[in-house]
């Protein structure tokens, strides 16, 4: 476990659970939020975030966090030796959304970008969250069960599991 991808829908939990794992492996963590935003909130320009990736991807180590350009996401799931998909329920990444915007409007939150708006943030993400059934479906899971041949996936489907992970795999 030396290339870690975390991925699922927004409001998952994975900036938590990428927290948790970098803490418990000392494998550096990067939040692609905070390659893909400038600090303001607009996205980086797309060669400067291909550059960024990039030089993530080549390092030795990594745990990378969210999904962020489609073909990049194919990269890492081609680099990443180990697979970590948070599939909760709809409602519970809208219950965590939402979460995030309150608690959003006292304390920044986690893997949140630098200056971002935690209310752009959040429409965005219930913008995403309607289409996510486009993506986030058999189709997955039929992907990630034919890359279990030759790397580590997990896929968590529970806040239990979600809040015991890096206990259970780390351990």
């Amino acid at each position: 476990m030396r290339k870690i991808a975390v991925f699922g829908k927004p409001g998952s939990g994975k900036s938590t659970l990428s927290k948790a794992l970098a803490s418990a492996t000392g494998i550096p963590l990067h939040q692609l939020d905070s390659i893909v935003y400038k600090k303001n909130g607009e996205l980086v320009d797309r060669q400067s975030y291909d550059e960024a990736h990039g030089d993530i991807l080549s390092s030795d180590s990594w745990i990378i966090d969210g999904f962020g350009p489609i073909d990049s996401f194919n990269q890492r799931l081609q680099a990443a030796d180990t697979l970590v998909y948070i599939d909760l329920p709809y409602w519970t990444s809208y219950w965590f959304v939402t979460k995030r915007l309150l608690k959003g409007l006292f304390v920044k939150p986690e893997g949140w970008p630098d200056g971002s708006s935690v209310l752009k943030g959040t429409l965005e993400s219930y913008k995403v969250l309607r289409q996510c059934p486009k993506f986030w479906n058999g189709r997955i899971i039929d992907r990630l069960d034919r890359l279990s041949a030759e790397k580590s996936v997990y896929i968590v489907s529970s806040v239990s599991e979600l809040d015991n992970f890096v206990r259970q795999t780390i351990d």
